[in-house]
């Protein structure tokens, strides 16, 4: 089964984990993924640890279904040589400071002038307008100016970044997101066009209802640390054994959750008859509920609530995760031979194609630097003397 993105030629400037993650996105829609890195060290996540077999896990983590190709990035030739294949690209995706890939010549007014199909993504940690366009961007400052941080950790321990660089992650669903509606689009005017992706922006898209709790009501959210910010009970309880996670999002499913661990009377007090009251009195009913689930363990407990139709569910480390037999029945790590490593596992993509579900969606190892330099030179039409020449110059690496 044929993928959505097959014949698509795409290049791939960037490094660290934003723009990598778009391009691994697009690389595992079918995407023909050129990742240029700097020649000699290549992209800066190379040197990332932890390592396995001596690679970077931050590198394997975002860089499968590509090939590598190495230039040095301040030589005439190897921009040249760069301008060159994106005459010929359907996607150039970059995530240098803004402005800089105008100064390399690999800016948008440039490149359309010459490729007016192209579909160009910008990744920065701002955007390329507004008074931040030249600062620096870095996943955790964005979560704290978007406001994440505001809403994550407790009173006590105040504002906590996520465990994931969801700044990063998010901008590089978006800038993949904007390049398939872009190409889309391109069908029917024949024209690309530019996308502005930045860390914060993606971020500030992703607020959904606390931010719209804002907007709306001028309500500013503080932290509510594993209980959801607007339903009770909703969050993480404590059982004899350790914490759960309870979803009795409605009011049939409280009045399950109730039944199903001995209160029946409960959702008669007037403390708890609504969900607006349940959440003004969630310290007193959270003691209520733990006295009472203390008397079942994690597992006892979830089958009892699911049992009521109420979700539920433990809160895994890693390695539970990974032995959980719905994430191995769903295929969410696959295995790949990596040449210096043998057998590479890998997280699958969670995009649940057809085309994934035949054949996987982890077809290439994340390439080493330089690796298919000469290969997808020739494609891009550089004969044996070219290529030779480039690396003469010591533009090729």
């Amino acid at each position: 089964m044929p993928l959505p993105l097959a014949g698509i030629k795409a290049l791939d400037l960037t490094r660290a984990l934003a723009g990598p993650y778009c391009t691994m996105i697009l690389a595992d829609m079918g995407a023909d993924v050129v990742k240029v890195e700097p020649s000699g060290a290549g992209d800066m996540v190379r040197a990332w640890g932890p390592f396995d077999h001596g690679m970077s896990t931050y590198f394997l983590s975002v860089n499968r279904n590509k090939r590598s190709l190495a230039l040095d990035f301040r030589n005439p030739a190897a921009l040249a040589a760069l301008r060159r294949m994106a005459e010929q690209a359907d996607v150039l995706v970059e995530n240098f400071r803004p402005g800089v890939a105008a100064e390399m010549g690999l800016g948008w007014e440039a490149l359309r002038a010459v490729n007016p199909r192209l579909v160009q993504v910008g990744i920065s940690g701002f955007g390329a307008t507004g008074p931040y366009r030249d600062r620096p961007g870095f996943d955790q400052i964005a979560q704290g100016m978007a406001g994440l941080m505001s809403v994550t950790g407790t009173a006590e321990s105040g504002a906590l970044r996520s465990g994931l660089p969801v700044a990063d992650l998010a901008a590089g669903m978006w800038g993949a997101l904007g390049v398939m509606g872009a190409l889309h689009e391109r069908h029917a005017t024949g024209r690309g066009q530019f996308i502005d992706v930045s860390l914060l922006g993606g971020l500030v898209a992703m607020l959904c209802v606390q931010g719209q709790r804002y907007l709306s009501n001028g309500q500013v959210p503080g932290p509510a640390g594993n209980d959801h910010p607007v339903i009770a009970p909703y969050g993480t309880y404590e059982c004899s054994d350790g914490p759960i996670n309870i979803a009795a999002a409605t009011d049939g499913m409280w009045r399950n959750l109730c039944a199903a661990v001995g209160l029946d009377a409960l959702p008669a007090d007037e403390r708890f008859a609504d969900n607006e009251r349940r959440v003004a009195n969630r310290a007193v009913l959270r003691g209520i509920l733990e006295q009472r689930l203390a008397r079942h363990t994690k597992a006892e407990l979830s089958d009892l609530l699911l049992a009521q139709g109420i979700p539920a569910g433990p809160i895994y480390a890693m390695d539970e995760v990974f032995a959980d037999p719905q994430v191995q029945a769903t295929n969410m790590v696959e295995t790949i031979d990596c040449p210096g490593i043998g057998p590479l596992q890998l997280l699958a993509s969670g995009t649940g194609l057809a085309a994934f579900r035949e054949h996987g969606s982890v077809r290439t190892p994340p390439p080493a630097l330089g690796q298919h330099g000469e290969e997808v030179l020739g494609e891009f039409g550089f004969d044996a003397a070219a290529i030779a020449g480039l690396r003469q110059a010591g533009a090729l690496g």
